[in-house]
């Protein structure tokens, strides 16, 4: 990735004319990206539905399992931008096939995990190996699809297999565990994985930034104490009081690497974060969308897994099919999102985005165990059709008018926000109905679907920084 001001400590190369690229051949680019792309957001979300199953397994509680999830998406949201910066170095096809093969082995070792510890370690692996996957395969993407209605398309059809991904893996999920056990949603990954290393031997072309930066020690480490630290105050804090000394410190640590970075960022030769980006009103509104997407996204998916196979007594595969009107309306708004984009701009999809997402938080605003199965339906569509469609047009906006060397950086920094909310949303919610017997579980996360409404209310917002129809 490279800085578009300021000086840059850089590593000068000559590179050869890149190949002509077929539309096949651009197509053939997008199609495996995509599968690296269907296994990061799969993991994001397959593994809430056997959380439950987990629990039992291994014998953990609810604070426990919260860490399951979020130890994947803290170390994804940590380490985006640095692979990024090694992608850009070292050669993007490099970097996303040492990922495969990262992810793979972190797979392997989930599913033989003996207990919940190693179970959180393996997921840590597989956060650094699912890192060099998402960034990369987006700059992979823009670098070989140059023009900005074939881009807009592309970058729609990427999100649809995002969307699909995440809002299919507990649908996945909620079969493998009810007919092989929790395991089986690690041992999956085995094959796509394999494929996946195969086709980009074969497909992908491998390309270098121009001119490559130095890796940002300082700012990583930054990064990941702030991250790091709110969200484990928001998962421990209510087990352990929220003015404890240790809560207290975890509160200090958070406002002192947040001033460090700020301070730290734009003295650096080559910042891990550009935080001049952040003046483009678009692009920091495509920032705060994407962190309030997966908010939404993830809040649902949990409150959803635990209310229906506790509060409800459903099988995983049962609280699996319950989830298919999400993935329906994922899967089918996220390309049309793509063509709306590249017709009239992001405002329209976003708009729609906000009011599906906010109409379905407030729709389970007053859930109780026996709300009946239309309403709980008809939810979880309108939120999977706001996912869809809000995908294409917040990745767009973030790439929108930056050269493509820079790429990498607009989708580094939006990726980031997306775990970044991700982590946010379970720690959340997890807060909120940690505890809570079965009974009562329904009654005590009437505040996360509120939370998951006034996420659409700021994607509205979000909508209305967006640049205007041309």
């Amino acid at each position: 990735m490279t800085s578009n001001e300021g000086p840059i400590m850089t590593v000068t190369r000559t590179e050869p004319v890149p190949p002509v690229l077929t539309a096949r051949r651009r197509w053939s680019i997008l199609a495996v990206c995509s599968a690296a792309m269907f296994l990061v957001g799969m993991d994001t979300t397959i593994v809430n539905i056997g959380l439950p199953a987990i629990g039992a397994g291994l014998d953990v509680g609810v604070r426990g399992l919260e860490w399951t999830v979020d130890a994947y998406t803290l170390v994804l949201a940590s380490l985006l931008i640095t692979s990024g910066a090694l992608a850009d170095r070292f050669g993007r096809r490099r970097v996303f096939r040492i990922g495969l093969g990262v992810f793979g082995i972190a797979s392997l070792l989930c599913a033989v995990a003996p207990t919940a510890g190693v179970l959180i370690a393996a997921r840590i692996g597989q956060g650094v190996g699912g890192s060099m996957l998402s960034p990369v395969a987006l700059a992979i993407v823009v670098n070989a699809i140059t023009d900005p209605k074939q881009r807009a398309q592309a970058i729609g059809i990427w999100a649809s297999v995002f969307g699909l991904s995440m809002a299919a893996g507990p649908v996945i999920g909620g079969a493998l565990i009810s007919g092989l056990g929790w395991r089986s949603v690690f041992w999956i990954n085995a094959p796509i994985i394999v494929i996946a290393l195969v086709l980009s031997a074969k497909v992908l072309p491998e390309s270098r930034a121009a001119q490559a930066r130095r890796l940002d020690i300082p700012g990583q480490v930054l990064l990941i104490l702030m991250v790091g630290a709110s969200v484990a105050v928001l998962i421990e804090g209510p087990h352990i009081g929220w003015t404890t000394p240790l809560t207290l410190a975890g509160y200090v640590v958070i406002i002192a690497a947040a001033i460090a970075f700020a301070y730290i960022e734009p003295k650096r030769p080559a910042p891990l974060m550009d935080l001049r980006l952040f003046r483009r009103p678009t692009f920091s509104a495509a920032v705060l969308g994407a962190v309030a997407i997966f908010v939404a996204l993830n809040a649902t998916l949990l409150i959803n897994t635990l209310y229906l196979q506790h509060a409800r007594g459903m099988s995983p595969a049962e609280a699996g099919i319950f989830t298919l009107p999400m993935a329906f309306g994922a899967t089918f708004c996220a390309p049309l999102a793509g063509y709306l984009v590249g017709r009239f701009g992001p405002r329209m999809p976003l708009t729609l985005a906000g009011g599906f997402i906010a109409t379905g938080g407030l729709c389970l605003l007053d859930l109780t165990t026996d709300t009946g199965t239309p309403q709980l339906l008809l939810s979880y569509l309108l939120i999977g059709v706001g996912f869809g469609f809000a995908n294409a047009p917040i990745t767009n906006t973030a790439v929108n008018g930056l050269p493509p060397a820079q790429s990498g950086v607009a989708g580094g920094i939006t990726s980031t926000a997306r775990q970044f909310g991700a982590a946010l949303g379970i720690a959340i919610a997890g807060g909120l109905i940690s505890g809570a017997s079965p009974d009562r579980l329904a009654q005590v996360s009437h505040p996360a679907w509120m939370l998951v409404a006034a996420c659409g209310v700021l994607l509205l917002a979000v909508a209305w920084a967006s640049p205007k129809p041309a």
